[in-house]
């Protein structure tokens, strides 16, 4: 059995699941989102997805992506939505979305690891972030591999029904708003005009002027610019200097540079 991943991710929770899940498949093929700019084919037998959850529900380019690509009937996807905690109705979303590209979902699972959203907070202690790492890779290897070899029909998983009433609304009413959120970011004066901001961002959302990054209002809000900062100069709103930065300590930087949209 031939498999594709393919991923989104911002601060490396997305890939660091990815990764695990195919050592545990093997023959399994990783594949970046972003890297994928045309009508997207494979002939893998088994396609899955990999993202994590924003504001409640599917990142702006993972709807792209769904929509380029192709449907092949033979063929099982499945998907893995990485959140803090809060799937909400994510994969239900993307069951529709893909219905309506004449592909089935044949099954879908949450994956809690860290928070990576600095403006409400840090990751939280690290003895709890362990916790999650070992929680997740657990069930990637004793439940989700096992599903997927199978080719598994079932459920997908979906958070509880005060989620999926409330948090779905606000996604709804936040999603036009994304792209022009990064309007909160600066910079302070620790800022060495590195460029790791411009090069991690998969929206290629960041240009540097005057040596400083400039925000162009088409942000995904991954927070990989925040996140990946090695001076810590980026900033978001008033809270941030005071907050831990995370990504995930399996991936590094280069990692997120080779995932970003070619130029």
């Amino acid at each position: 059995m031939k498999t594709t991943l393919f991923y989104y991710t911002g601060t490396g929770n997305s890939l660091w699941s990815a990764r695990i899940l195919a050592d545990a498949l093997g023959g399994t093929e990783l594949s970046a989102m972003a890297r994928q700019q045309n009508e997207v084919e494979t002939e893998a037998d088994c396609i899955g997805l990999v993202f994590p959850v924003h504001m409640w529900g599917l990142p702006s380019p993972v709807i792209d992506f769904v929509q380029r690509l192709q449907p092949d009937p033979a063929k099982y996807y499945f998907a893995l939505a990485v959140n803090a905690g809060q799937v909400s109705a994510t994969l239900l979303q993307l069951r529709k979305l893909l219905n309506r590209r004449g592909i089935k979902l044949s099954s879908g699972f949450s994956l809690v690891l860290p928070s990576n959203y600095i403006p409400w907070g840090g990751p939280g202690p690290e003895t709890e972030m362990n916790q999650r790492f070992s929680r997740v890779e657990t069930k990637i290897k004793d439940r989700i591999v096992p599903l997927i070899q199978k080719q598994a029909i079932q459920p997908v998983d979906q958070g509880p029904l005060w989620q999926k009433i409330l948090l779905t609304a606000l996604y709804k009413m936040s999603f036009a708003r994304i792209a022009s959120m990064d309007k909160n970011f600066w910079v302070d004066e620790k800022c060495n005009s590195c460029t790791i901001c411009a090069r991690v961002c998969p929206a290629t959302n960041i240009r540097l002027e005057q040596g400083k990054p400039a925000w162009q209002h088409h942000c995904e809000q991954c927070l990989a610019c925040i996140q990946w900062c090695p001076q810590l100069a980026i900033q978001y709103g008033k809270k941030t200097p005071a907050y831990a930065r995370y990504h995930h300590p399996a991936i590094n930087v280069k990692d997120l540079i080779q995932n970003a949209p070619r130029a």
